[in-house]
């Protein structure tokens, strides 16, 4: 099992097809069909199944695709650190949500970048359960995530705390006064599964289960421009919009019926890592 035949089984997980696989990959489109075939006999498993157009994932190749990825992202993660190493004395690498790092994070990061001069700093964005796991896989050294890592060895600091308020334009809020819970399911609701956690169940709780959104994005950082260009409703945290909402750009809807809970995100980060505590403990705030 080689890079390659991992980096090939990766891309062609995605593009479901051999020829835009090899040509994604500058390679013959015999070269993909070896490599996966020789996957598919260490692992003992059939990864791809051919379908009209293309291949598709059989069960076994979803499970080994998560190990994929990881196996990727830990020789990428790797040689990132080796060259690092050769010309700074020490790194530090982080990964965040999104939605913190817009509204949150610049400052400690920026302030701490600016204090060590003889540091790499590498900030990746992701959501938390992914970001989490490369934590633990030691691919990422501290982790901004809406959710804690209660697990030995690993310290999880309250970061930051936000409000979640729904929003629209003005040129379209059709609820001056206030929604109801039972008006919010009607209106054209844009969905964003930035929030993993009590603030992202209590999103998909004000809907019906399996409801169908005709809109769903998963970066909440380009939610924004949807609402300007009033395309419909959506919740974001405050941080993230105020300075749109100051402009008039945007405005506050007032929930009737229901309460909003506070968004609270968490610095992650092992136990004995002294740049990822000195960080955490810029932070200001008590471990959970």
């Amino acid at each position: 099992m080689n890079s390659d035949g991992i980096k090939t089984f990766i891309m062609l997980s995605k593009l479901k097809n051999f020829t835009r696989t090899a040509e994604r990959m500058y390679v013959a489109q015999s070269t993909v069909t070896n490599r996966i075939a020789e996957l598919e006999s260490e692992t003992g498993q059939k990864l791809f199944v051919r379908r009209q157009g293309g291949v598709e994932l059989t069960e076994e190749g979803q499970l080994f695709l998560s190990y994929a990825v990881r196996i990727n992202d830990l020789e990428e993660s790797f040689i990132r650190e080796a060259n690092s190493a050769a010309r700074y004395d020490r790194q530090l690498r982080v990964g965040a949500i999104n939605a913190v790092y817009e509204s949150s994070l610049y400052p400690p990061l920026s302030r701490f970048f600016k204090e060590h001069t003889d540091v790499s700093l590498k900030v990746v964005l992701g959501h938390s359960i992914d970001l989490l796991q490369m934590l633990q896989d030691s691919i990422i050294d501290v982790a901004f995530s809406y959710l804690p890592l209660k697990k030995a060895g690993f310290v999880s600091r309250r970061f930051s705390s936000d409000r979640l308020v729904l929003l629209a334009s003005p040129a379209v809020n059709a609820y001056k006064k206030g929604i109801r819970k039972e008006e919010l399911i009607s209106c054209e609701y844009l969905m964003c599964n930035f929030a993993f956690g009590e603030a992202g169940e209590f999103v998909r709780s004000l809907f019906p289960p399996r409801h169908a959104f005709r809109f769903e994005i998963d970066n909440s950082g380009k939610v924004a421009q949807y609402l300007t260009d009033g395309l419909g409703y959506s919740f974001l945290p405050y941080k993230m919009a105020e300075g749109l909402i100051a402009a008039g750009r945007l405005e506050e809807i007032k929930p009737l019926d229901f309460t909003v809970p506070e968004i609270v995100s968490y610095c992650v980060y092992r136990r004995g890592n002294a740049l990822a505590e000195e960080l955490g403990g810029q932070t200001g705030n008590r471990d959970i």
